[in-house]
């Protein structure tokens, strides 16, 4: 579950029930409308957080979602987990497009290149890997 709450006065604002687990991760999409979510249940989730419903429901990893992170244009979504892999996603249609895999534990953090080319990606084996997305563009 996740709970938003107004910064300034501490009010509750949203609750987004859906996952099933702890939930590990949390961003939001550039344009401040949607959040992504993942964690122990498997799943990445989108909300539209002003009407405080699940949009989307990614699913494909075999471990805890550890990270996600949107690409600078709001239109990839990459996902860490603990199954050691990285998937990119497109995030209006949830369609997989991509599994990053090289890393022999689990990937635990993400970060997108101002332009959106490049993926770095850091992992438990004590590694960071940079991956070259644009032709997946």
């Amino acid at each position: 579950m996740v709970r938003l709450w107004e910064a300034a006065t501490g009010r509750p604002v949203a609750v987004l029930a859906g996952h099933t687990g702890t939930v590990a991760a949390a961003s939001w999409s550039p344009d401040g409308k949607t959040l992504a979510t993942g964690g122990q249940d498997t799943t990445v989730k989108l909300w539209a957080v002003a009407r405080g419903i699940e949009i989307a429901n990614f699913t494909g990893h075999t471990d805890w979602v550890r990270d996600v992170s949107w690409s600078p244009d709001g239109t990839m979504l990459a996902s860490a987990s603990f199954d050691a892999t990285t998937k990119l996603w497109d995030a209006a249609t949830g369609k997989e497009l991509a599994i990053l895999k090289g890393h022999m534990g689990a990937v635990i953090s993400l970060s997108w290149s101002p332009d959106g080319k490049t993926l770095v990606s850091g992992s438990a084996d004590k590694t960071v890997k940079l991956w070259d997305v644009a032709l997946l563009r």
